[in-house]
């Protein structure tokens, strides 16, 4: 007896949906226990395929990490368009971002997790976090000064040292949130953020 393989359409199709899970699993999995402590054999037992079936995919935990994280920003930049927004639309889009991930916790504990993991040299996501954190200040500056540009930044306001200032408000705001969420005062990220945006702007955020 012989087999038909699949239409290439359909056996590409089915390759993106696989590829698609492992990154999922990946994901709750790097959240759950942290990347160092999370093995590519229990990501493929998760998936129901074999390790060498996962390593067809990614042939190393470094690759199927930065996959990961790349995947997650593309969504993320897809959603919300932060980087290609002008001015308050930009910081409009940073509270949308908040609000999302306020609905996804795994999202919330995988960046936690390995951003802090990755503050050691050697760890693989070190040199993505690094740049990511550049790339993000550096954006977020540039809508600080285009607010500004628009009349829309107080007097005074720092661009530069708010660009800094804001990425660690949303990391703190994260950390937070994912301590209280369960209790009786839970962290209200998007307010929070939207709060402190509206106290560099000339108008309330909307």
């Amino acid at each position: 007896m012989t087999t038909t393989p699949d239409p290439p359409q359909r056996g590409y199709a089915k390759g993106r949906a696989r590829r698609e899970e492992i990154l999922e699993t990946a994901r709750a999995l790097f959240g759950e226990v942290g990347y160092r402590s999370a093995s590519l054999r229990e990501i493929a037992a998760r998936c129901g395929i074999s390790h060498p079936g996962l390593l067809h995919h990614f042939p190393t935990k470094e690759a199927l990490l930065e996959a990961v994280l790349v995947r997650r920003d593309a969504v993320s930049e897809e959603r919300f368009g932060v980087v290609s927004a002008r001015g308050t639309a930009a910081l409009r889009a940073l509270v949308e971002v908040v609000a999302a991930n306020a609905a996804e916790p795994g999202e919330v504990e995988l960046y936690c997790v390995l951003s802090a993991e990755a503050t050691a040299p050697d760890h693989p996501a070190h040199r993505y976090f690094a740049d990511r954190y550049e790339v993000t200040r550096a954006s977020t500056q540039r809508s600080l000064r285009e607010a500004a540009e628009d009349g829309d930044l107080r007097e005074g306001v720092d661009p530069a040292v708010q660009a800094r200032v804001l990425v660690a408000v949303m990391d703190g705001l994260q950390v937070q949130w994912l301590l209280d969420r369960a209790g009786p005062t839970p962290t209200d990220m998007p307010a929070a953020l939207r709060a402190h945006l509206s106290t560099l702007l000339t108008h309330p955020l909307p």
